[in-house]
């Protein structure tokens, strides 16, 4: 990690809303590509940009007081998470608006699309947020890595594992998050 980024990280989390917003743009090119990649792979409905869930994720970052942001990675985490809990919020809302039969279009004119599939989003955020709580590591693995789209070798670097360890709890999450899915499809 370079030492600027070193000193904004500890500057922001002295309070230092200076440090923290200096820090936010920093990373804003990193987190508008994550978020792009991430809205475009789960086929989010066009009401919700990236500049939008981008915007809306620095609100939730800098109203957080109580977050620690010791290095890139670890920030880069927790932006995810952050970013795919409003992704999941917004599958939820566009869920309740479809069975409420509301119809909304959008500045284009076409109607909002379809994303893949709502409910498994939102079951898959449900298993996510219990397996943080059992393992936060491997939920932190599935986030960076499903959500935010980085390679093993990005994830190893930021967490300060090996690419091989980065692999090896991918599986072990995905085991996991698997069987809590397919739990839930049966009940």
């Amino acid at each position: 990690m370079e030492p600027a980024l070193s000193v904004l990280i500890e500057s922001a989390e002295r309070g230092d809303r200076s440090a923290a917003d200096a820090l936010f743009s920093v990373l804003y090119s990193e987190l508008h590509r994550v978020a792009k990649r991430e809205l475009a792979r789960q086929g989010v409905p066009v009401s919700l940009s990236v500049t939008t869930l981008l915007h809306q994720a620095y609100i939730e970052i800098a109203a957080n007081d109580k977050t620690s942001f010791p290095d890139r990675g670890r920030f880069m985490a927790y932006a995810s998470r952050v970013m795919r809990g409003l992704i999941i919020d917004h599958a939820r809302m566009h869920s309740a608006q479809k069975r409420g039969g509301q119809f909304h279009i959008t500045s284009t004119g076409s109607a909002l699309e379809q994303p893949a599939d709502d409910r498994e989003l939102t079951r898959i955020g449900e298993a996510l947020d219990e397996l943080g709580e059992i393992d936060a590591a491997l939920s932190e693995i599935v986030d960076m890595k499903f959500f935010c789209g980085f390679t093993f070798a990005e994830i190893a670097a930021m967490k300060g594992i090996s690419e091989r360890t980065a692999q090896r709890q991918w599986e072990k999450a995905r085991i996991y998050l698997h069987r809590r899915i397919s739990t839930d499809l049966e009940a």
